[in-house]
């Protein structure tokens, strides 16, 4: 079954947002829940959180960075335009309920993952402070999103809005200067952030933190073992065992080694793509 764009619109310099037709998925997804996209029949299956869903017109809503050569094609995709594939929701939904006070930070495109986690977190009654982080003003997104369930704190990395420094640097600012105490935080954005925001909760005496790992992965459903990680000294599934996991009990090292395996054939494949396409400046 083919899934309709209903809606696209470029958020960022290689950022687009999609809302896609896919009613069973807008009935079932939880926080957390990701989806495997599939664009034709010789496309590689891409793991995509999903941002929001709407129930009453069947839709769901995805954010995505052109990055490789299937993301690349993703985001040259126009309204109207069908996907072949669109599988989900899959993974183990984010463990919602009434902490107390909750800390979420969010880098790059992982602030979309971490919107519905957020309005689940709020609706349970927590008091929510958002950390987004970005490398400058364009690549932070759903602000006003996330100001609806609480307080907002934007970093970017080169000052051009908001704090300038990491979200790192932001934790420390919450907790030291603002003195302010949390009962659990979630991380999700690209791997090495939430590995030195796991250092730094760790170090600030956060309980727990909760990280959304996007491993390689190839059928999203247990049996391809590509996205195995390890955390607590076991092996796990991301696709089936998370992909939420707590950022403490992570081997981040591994995981990052793991994800750099196949770097130069995703660059050749991405220069190939691009040679043939020709222009995509206005990505």
């Amino acid at each position: 079954m083919a899934h309709k764009i209903v809606r696209k619109r470029k958020l960022a310099h290689l950022v687009h947002e999609f809302v896609i037709e896919a009613p069973l998925i807008a009935e079932h997804a939880k926080p957390g829940h990701f989806i495997v996209v599939r664009i034709h029949e010789k496309g590689e299956r891409i793991p995509l959180t999903i941002a929001d869903t709407y129930k009453d017109d069947g839709t769901f809503k995805m954010i995505v960075r052109a990055v490789g050569k299937s993301t690349y094609e993703l985001c040259m995709m126009k309204e109207e335009d069908e996907l072949l594939d669109v599988v989900g929701p899959l993974g183990k939904p984010s463990e919602i309920e009434n902490y107390g006070r909750v800390l979420l930070i969010g880098g790059g495109v992982g602030i979309a993952t971490l919107h519905p986690i957020a309005k689940a977190l709020y609706e349970a009654g927590n008091e929510i402070y958002s950390i987004l982080g970005g490398r400058s003003k364009e690549y932070v997104i759903m602000e006003e999103d996330f100001k609806k369930y609480g307080e907002v704190l934007v970093t970017t990395d080169d000052g051009s809005y908001g704090m300038k420094g990491l979200v790192t640097d932001g934790m420390e600012h919450l907790v030291k200067e603002k003195s302010l105490n949390f009962d659990v935080a979630w991380a999700v954005g690209p791997t090495v952030m939430m590995k030195f925001a796991a250092f730094k909760g760790k170090e600030l005496g956060i309980p727990k933190m909760w990280v959304s790992l996007n491993p390689i992965m190839v059928d999203g459903t247990g049996m391809c073992g590509a996205c195995r990680v390890t955390v607590g000294g076991e092996i796990k599934f991301a696709c089936v065992d998370g992909p939420e996991f707590d950022g403490y009990q992570v081997e981040w090292d591994e995981i990052i080694r793991r994800m750099n395996q196949y770097k130069e054939r995703e660059k050749i494949a991405l220069e190939r793509f691009l040679e043939k396409v020709g222009d995509v400046s206005w990505l």
